[in-house]
């Protein structure tokens, strides 16, 4: 470090502005990742890993820093942007008009927050609005010239999103073509595209069967059947789509109920719950009507989306950045049941993190049967003090994460123990570290650790790093067990004749692995980055350290000082990646 850059960090440390904003700056990057891994996996990988309410709570804390000191808003901060980036599979589809996002209001008191600040603008007593189901699938907007289906595309980050043109010809609720008399010349719809619950029980049951992986919920299996490269495969899934507005239009509305009634009128599929309301307490009916009765329908949804009918007014109120002000999406509170808690394991994650699973008795709960639940760390568990035998009351988190709420006290066995976290790995027996100022408990053996080596070699895989085709969990595992593969780079060297004896491998199967794996060697730099299970770095600061060194040469002989320089890496994870590549296990 200069005299001069040494001598300005320590005036920075004795002015306590200077001080705020050097924090603010460190936990405003630090969300900044977060937020974008979370994102990316959300929205291009279809693969969430944290809840609905935790995420919005990352972009809350990150608008209020934001706001607080306006110099660290960035063009590429997520609070800048409407969605996910478009992965890399299909044609990118610049759309006609923004496909925005919307805000959220998370109770009735932010519902009527919404709609009063409607009223201020309007200048007059509540409008007319539109309650609509919110159907928990995957964004699409469905294009017609003349009448005529000519595209399909997925929303992306709200301004490009993916070609999908064939898969959407495959989705026999849309129709090929408008029934309408006078179709506009251009027509561009937006729509939800999902699976039925009975329809995703069934293709689990099948994936399961062949030894395939299973969807999560239904969002992530719509996702998953719709972006195929085989549209064989999509057609294969009973999908279907849910219209909700129209996103562009060479034709004019007086309101957006119109324009719904003129989508049904031309053979579009336009949700029958759908309904215009006089009121806000009719909005408030329809709320609770639903949070009450979503589960007598055959498909998910997560809420109700309230818009003002009026297109007038709607303009009137125009849009922030990334969402307008005439509509918002009243988000139902998680759904909670009570079942018995039979015991608590650790599971080794590929970065060695130990991480505490509630094995629970199988619960109904928010759609869908859940049977484990993380507990994330020691510290929650003793927060919440759940232990062996408890009742608890259990949630999906967002509709999509199980999360144990809690012990039901009245209902605890007597003699119970608190949980300790063990002592050893599970998978290896090596003392488990706590490494200072962190609050999880690691397993330090990197590469004998068999349970850290089948979690990276499966993120390794993954779409979001190197995605290669057709290895799965279940197939890594066999790898490993055979003793051919002890870690990824492994992978580069395995035989058709080591796969031909793996059960169920045919010609067919081995031929698409081992291509799926010569071309994963193609794939750019900050893929390989992600892949080689460098601490705190996701797809979004690869990127941004691969365009700073585009290069394995340069990023390896790079400073944590340098690294530091490079906008949206921290010091932290300037400091992991200097030390991953200075790693002598790292140097295969």
């Amino acid at each position: 470090m200069s005299p001069k850059r040494r001598a300005q960090e320590a005036d920075d440390r004795h002015d306590p502005e200077e001080r705020r904003l050097s924090d603010a700056r460190q936990r405003v990057e630090e969300l900044r990742t977060e937020i974008d891994t979370a994102s990316y996996r959300y929205h291009v990988l279809d693969e969430p890993e944290i809840a609905d309410f935790d995420y919005d709570r990352l972009v809350r804390e990150l608008e209020g820093l934001e706001a607080e000191f306006p110099a660290l808003i960035a063009p590429d901060s997520p609070t800048q942007r409407v969605g996910g980036p478009a992965a890399d599979l299909f044609a990118p589809v610049t759309h006609r008009a923004p496909m925005m996002s919307l805000d959220n209001a998370f109770s009735f008191d932010e519902l009527e927050a919404w709609a009063k600040r409607v009223e201020r603008v309007l200048g007059e007593s509540t409008p007319r609005f539109v309650c609509e189901l919110k159907i928990d699938g995957l964004a699409v907007v469905v294009s017609y010239e003349d009448g005529v289906l000519v595209r399909g595309a997925t929303r992306g980050d709200g301004v490009v999103g993916e070609d999908i043109t064939s898969n959407v010809r495959t989705v026999r609720s849309i129709p090929m073509n408008l029934r309408s008399g006078e179709p506009p010349p251009v027509l561009d719809v937006r729509g939800e595209i999902y699976l039925p619950v009975k329809a995703f029980e069934q293709l689990n049951e099948q994936l399961a069967e062949a030894g395939g992986k299973v969807f999560a919920n239904p969002r992530n299996a719509a996702a998953g059947s719709l972006r195929q490269k085989d549209p064989s495969v999509t057609a294969s899934r009973p999908l279907r789509l849910w219209c909700h507005g129209v996103l562009y239009a060479q034709r004019r509305f007086a309101a957006h109920s119109e324009a719904l009634a003129f989508l049904r009128d031309a053979g579009l599929p336009v949700n029958p719950a759908t309904e215009v309301v006089d009121s806000l307490q009719e909005v408030f009916d329809y709320c609770e009507r639903w949070k009450r009765d979503r589960h007598t329908i055959d498909f998910e949804i997560d809420g109700v989306v309230v818009k003002v009918d009026a297109i007038a007014q709607q303009e009137e109120l125009g849009a922030t950045s990334k969402a307008p002000r005439w509509a918002i999406a009243y988000k139902f509170p998680p759904e909670e049941r009570t079942t018995k808690l039979n015991r608590i394991e650790i599971h080794i994650g590929r970065t060695g993190k130990a991480t505490p699973f509630a094995f629970l008795e199988p619960v109904f709960v928010g759609g869908v049967t859940v049977s484990t639940a993380t507990l994330h760390n020691a510290n929650e568990v003793a927060r919440k003090d759940v232990r062996d035998g408890d009742t608890v009351i259990v949630r999906r988190a967002g509709d999509v994460i199980p999360e144990v709420v809690g012990p039901v006290l009245s209902k605890r066995p007597r003699r119970t123990k608190p949980w300790v976290m063990p002592e050893r790995c599970i998978a290896c027996h090596t003392p488990l570290v706590q490494p200072e100022g962190e609050v999880d408990y690691r397993c330090p053996n990197k590469r004998g650790c068999p349970m850290q080596n089948i979690e990276w070699l499966f993120h390794f895989a993954s779409r979001g790093a190197m995605d290669i085709e057709h290895l799965g969990y279940k197939t890594g595992q066999l790898l490993m067990d055979m003793g051919w593969v002890s870690d990824p780079a492994d992978l580069y060297g395995i035989t058709a004749e080591q796969l031909s004896q793996l059960p169920g491998f045919k010609e067919r199967s081995t031929s698409n692995l081992l291509t799926s794996i010569e071309g994963s060697k193609d794939r750019p730099l900050w893929r390989l980055l992600v892949a080689v299970n460098i601490r705190h770095v996701g797809s979004h600061v690869a990127q941004v350290l691969t365009r700073a060194f585009p290069s394995v040469e340069l990023l390896a002989g790079a400073t944590a000082e340098e690294l530091n320089a490079v906008e949206g890496v921290g010091p932290e994870i300037a400091q992991s990646v200097f030390d991953w590549f200075r790693d002598p296990d790292n140097q295969r």
